[in-house]
C-alpha cells in the first residue's frame, strides 16, 4: 500500500510511545508520519540532542522524558516502539513486563545480545499478554518479497541453497559509539547479521543445526580509541549454516565496500531454477543514487531464459529511511497486530533464533571451528 492509497482510509488512531529516538528511532518517526492514524505522543531518550531532533522531525510537541520508565506511566500511549542500544533491550522489556501494562511492542533487532538474556527473555515473554513484534526489516523490503513470489509458487522446485551478500559502508556513528564493541552489540554477527539469519529461516522454513564462521576486524575503526580501547567488532566475515533437512545457507559480509552499487545480493537456488535480487545502497548514503531500482532475476535451468525485472518503491517511502522502504511496510503489519486485525509476523521466537545464530557464528569465528546450535556458549 502506498502512502496515497493509505490516506484514502479513515483509520483508527494508534498513539505511539518511542523509547530511543536516535538514528533508528527517527526512521520510525518518519515512517509513522506516512501512515494515517499514527500519532507519536511520547518519546524517551537519555540523550537530549536526540530528543530535540526527534521533536523537530515530528513537527509537533510530544511528552519528552530522559527515562523510559516515566514514559511507561503515560496513559495515552497505545503501543511502544523500542529503538535503543542492543544491550538495553532485555532490561527495558523486563521493566515493561513488570509494569503491569499490556502494551503492544515493536522492538528493534537484535532482540538481545547474550545467551543468558535470550533464555531469560524467552521465559518472561511467554507470560506477556500483548503482541511483541521483532523489527526484522529485511523481510519487508519490496525486492525481497518480489524475489520470494516464484519460490512460493513452486517455480524453483525444491529449494536447496540460499546465499546472502552484504557489501556496505562501515558502522555509523552512534551516541557514545556504543556499536563499536562486542560487549554492547553481541558482535557484528549479532548486530548486523541477525537480519540475514532471520531471512535464512524465513525462506528455508527449517531450523539451523550447525554454523561455521570466519571473520576479522581488518580495516574499520582500527585508528579509533575509546577509554584506551580499540573497537573489536568484526568488519568482514563468511558464515555457513546447515539446516535440518539438508538445506544450507551462506552469508558474506564486508563493511568496507561502500563503493558497491548494490548493497545486498540474495540468491535462492532450487532444483528447477534460481532467483536473485539486487538491492541498491540507500540514497541517504549515496547522494544522487535515488533513481537506481532494485532488480529481481529469475533463471530457470530449462529453457535457458533468464528474466530480469526492476522493482520500484514509492519515492516517499524510500526516502523515509535506510532500509529500502521496509520500515514502512513493517509498520503497516505491526499496526494491524496492534488493532487486532492481523498476526504478529516476526515473533519472540524468531528474534531469539536470529540472536542465537549470531552468537554461535561469533563463537565459531573466535574458535575456528563449527558450532552446533545446541552447544553454543
Amino acid at each position: 500500500m502506498s502512502p496515497e492509497s493509505a490516506a484514502q482510509c479513515q483509520p483508527r488512531t494508534v498513539r505511539y510511545g518511542l523509547i530511543g529516538v536516535g538514528n533508528m528511532g527517527q526512521e520510525h518517526i518518519r515512517n509513522l508520519a506516512l501512515i494515517p492514524g499514527s500519532d507519536v505522543v511520547a518519546i524517551a531518550d537519555p540523550e537530549e540532542s536526540s530528543r530535540i531532533e526527534a521533536i523537530r522531525q515530528l513537527g509537533h510537541t510530544a511528552a519528552e522524558y530522559a527515562s523510559y520508565n516515566e514514559l511507561l506511566d503515560v496513559e495515552e500511549v497505545d503501543a511502544l516502539v523500542i529503538a535503543t542500544p542492543n544491550d538495553t533491550h532485555w532490561t527495558i522489556l523486563h521493566d515493561i513486563f513488570a509494569s503491569g501494562r499490556k502494551l503492544p511492542i515493536l522492538i528493534e533487532k537484535p532482540l538481545c545480545s547474550s545467551l543468558s538474556d535470550c533464555d531469560a527473555l524467552e521465559s518472561a515473554a511467554a507470560a506477556y499478554g500483548a503482541p511483541i513484534w521483532v523489527a526484522m526489516e529485511y523481510r519487508y523490503m519490496p525486492p525481497v518479497q518480489a524475489m520470494l513470489e516464484p519460490v512460493r509458487r513452486g517455480e524453483l522446485g525444491r529449494v536447496r541453497m540460499f546465499s546472502l551478500t552484504e557489501h556496505r559502508l562501515p558502522f555509523l556513528d552512534k551516541v557514545d559509539q556504543w556499536n563499536r564493541f562486542n560487549e554492547r552489540t553481541g558482535g557484528t554477527l549479532v548486530e548486523k547479521a541477525c537480519h540475514f539469519f532471520d531471512l535464512m529461516h524465513y525462506v528455508l522454513g527449517a531450523e539451523p543445526i550447525r554454523i561455521y564462521a570466519s571473520g576479522a576486524a581488518d580495516v574499520n575503526h582500527q585508528d579509533e580509541l575509546y577509554d584506551g580501547r580499540v573497537p573489536d567488532i568484526l568488519d568482514n566475515a563468511y558464515v555457513i549454516v546447515d539446516f535440518e533437512g539438508g538445506t544450507r545457507a551462506m552469508f558474506e559480509l564486508c563493511m568496507f565496500a561502500e563503493g558497491s552499487e548494490f548493497q545486498e545480493h540474495l540468491s535462492i537456488v532450487g532444483d528447477r531454477a534460481k532467483v536473485e535480487c539486487f538491492i541498491p545502497v540507500a540514497p541517504k548514503h549515496w547522494p544522487g543514487h535515488e533513481n537506481v531500482p532494485a532488480e529481481v532475476l529469475f533463471s530457470p535451468r530449462s529453457p535457458l531464459n533468464p528474466v530480469r525485472e526492476a522493482v520500484h518503491v514509492d519515492p516517499t517511502v524510500l526516502g523515509a529511511g535506510a532500509h529500502h522502504g521496509s520500515t514502512y511496510y513493517e509498520h503497516l503489519g505491526f499496526r494491524r497486530a496492534v488493532l487486532g486485525e492481523g498476526p504478529v509476523e516476526v515473533s519472540i521466537r524468531d528474534g531469539l533464533r536470529a540472536v542465537r545464530m549470531g552468537l554461535a557464528a561469533e563463537q565459531s569465528a573466535r574458535e575456528g571451528k563449527a558450532v552446533e546450535l545446541q552447544s553454543a556458549s
